[in-house]
């Protein structure tokens, strides 16, 4: 039989109605995969063994009736920062500790209502702050792709002589082999990323505030969008900045991305910031043509120093569009220069906020002081991860008094200037815009100059960070692999609200590029 891991969602599904699989095998396949590969990858920080196999169950019981929901039987990976019922929901953060909730976020809701089957909580970055997955109280997670190293070997020539085979020069034979180095699977939505890439799960939910689900997408070779703000419900999703989040998914392709969406987007009496609009069939945008669509072409993102492949790929992808049929505008976003350090500025600010409330009173990790001052104190200097306090500490000097109007202020009107560039450029009649996803391939964990250098991390989001602060939406898609057979992203940015446009231009992508999947080595 074939693998049912290696099923995308749609054929999955198409296999589970005709009778050919079950849930249950498809889920006992999954466990199976989980069980002897997370000990190596670390994508999984719970795994719901009984839980997935109950609900595979009323599944199979379910299409065995001729009834079920657009993922009936679908098994998929939850990332921590979605509140899951009598389930470890932690924000891979220490001062969650034990935290099981007692409601059910909207998001995984909607999932369990269209039939999906849970199979656990994925690691992620604590609170979702970071770019490479490694501030998870959990530890790292490992990016199933690994760098191919080239080695050349001499094969020595042989002739026959008087006195028998004697050598005569040789050949230079070149093998690529693993190197094993392990390497980020990006962030903060890396656990989500690295388990579709290694078939760990069918897909997987995920959150974007600055890039955490188109980065790590593109370091992994999986599909990821973030949805336009508003679009997908953020009750039950532990908050990181509210006014940047969105939980979209992470998939194996274009096709399954859509799928996913359609289930996770709804409008919420819960949350006030997300809208009443009908969801549209996304799938059925997959294969349309682009023929007369207009793409366009950004020039402030081509950043100093940013290395020769990544600009061979974005113009690989523009000639692939072109191709396609669709015309190529040159346009500019000026105030996208000022994009990164108004987001690290307005981030925080939301965070110092929003992260106040865990203080040890009601739930989660306490260590005991000598009165509730010395409690607070102590219980969020253990609780919090150091890129968390880093973060809480910079929000709460920009809020504080004498620097909200220089840095808070400034920032939120420096993001009104970016979402008016956008703004001006659709109503010019552009209907998408093509960029490179990431400035780089995946890099080592414990890489020496990014942890010397938060702005170095922080530089990973340079390419993402317009699209939340402007609320569009916006997916990474694999279009190539590096000179050292690592994965690279485009990323594709779209109008308000027409992701499914998002999905028929990806495709056109995908189409093009083909699929990549990494060398089973774990």
């Amino acid at each position: 039989m074939t693998d049912l891991t290696r099923l995308t969602i749609a054929d999955a599904r198409d296999k589970l109605r005709g009778k050919e699989i079950t849930s249950a095998e498809l889920t006992d396949a999954y466990l199976d995969a989980i069980d002897a590969a997370n000990a190596t990858l670390n994508a999984y920080v719970a795994v719901t063994h009984d839980k997935a196999r109950d609900m595979a169950k009323a599944s199979d019981a379910k299409m065995a009736k001729g009834e079920g929901g657009a993922l009936e039987g679908i098994p998929l990976g939850i990332k921590d920062l979605f509140s899951t019922e009598g389930v470890h929901t932690q924000a891979c953060s220490h001062i969650l500790d034990g935290f099981k909730p007692r409601y059910e976020s909207t998001v995984t809701s909607n999932l369990w209502a269209d039939g999906a089957v849970m199979l656990g909580k994925l690691n992620m970055d604590e609170f979702a702050m970071g770019s490479s997955n490694e501030t998870s109280h959990y530890g790292p997670v490992v990016n199933p792709w690994r760098r191919q190293r080239l080695e050349q070997s001499v094969t020595p020539t042989i002739h026959l002589d008087e006195g028998g085979f004697v050598p005569a020069g040789g050949g230079v034979r070149e093998a690529r082999t693993l190197d094993n180095a392990r390497l980020v699977p990006g962030g903060s939505s890396g656990g989500s990323a690295a388990a579709v890439a290694a078939f760990l799960c069918a897909g997987a939910t995920a959150t974007d505030t600055g890039g955490s689900i188109r980065q790590p997408a593109a370091f992994t070779g999986t599909i990821g969008i973030k949805p336009t703000y508003g679009r997908v419900s953020r009750w039950g999703v532990v908050a990181f900045a509210s006014s940047l989040d969105q939980a979209g998914p992470i998939a194996r392709d274009v096709r399954d991305a859509a799928i996913l969406l359609k289930s996770m987007a709804s409008v919420d009496a819960k949350d006030t910031t997300s809208v009443d609009m009908p969801v549209p069939d996304y799938e059925a945008a997959i294969g349309r043509p682009i023929k007369g669509m207009r793409v366009g072409i950004p020039k402030e993102y081509r950043v100093d120093g940013m290395p020769e492949e990544i600009e061979a790929l974005w113009q690989k992808g523009i000639a692939w569009l072109k191709d396609a049929g669709a015309t190529i505008v040159d346009i500019s976003l000026p105030h996208t220069k000022y994009a990164l350090p108004a987001y690290y500025i307005v981030a925080p600010a939301e965070a110092s906020s929003n992260l106040a409330r865990y203080d040890g009173v009601r739930y989660g990790l306490r260590v005991p002081g000598k009165d509730i001052v010395d409690m607070y104190e102590k219980t969020r200097a253990a609780g919090f991860g150091r890129e968390v306090k880093r973060r809480v500490m910079i929000g709460t000097y920009v809020l504080s008094a004498g620097y909200y109007d220089a840095y808070y202020l400034q920032a939120q009107k420096v993001r009104t200037l970016i979402k008016r560039d956008f703004e001006a450029v659709f109503d010019a009649g552009v209907d998408v815009i093509l960029t490179p996803a990431t400035p780089s391939a995946a890099f080592g964990i414990a890489d020496e100059d990014m942890a010397s250098d938060p702005v170095k991390m922080y530089l990973n989001d340079i390419f993402t960070v317009t699209v939340n602060m402007a609320g569009l939406p916006g997916i990474a898609v694999p279009a190539g692999l590096d000179a050292r057979g690592l994965p690279l992203g485009l990323q594709l940015i779209g109008k308000p609200f027409d992701e499914e446009t998002l999905f028929q231009t990806a495709h056109v992508i995908e189409q093009a590029a083909g699929r990549f999947q990494p060398e089973k080595w774990w």
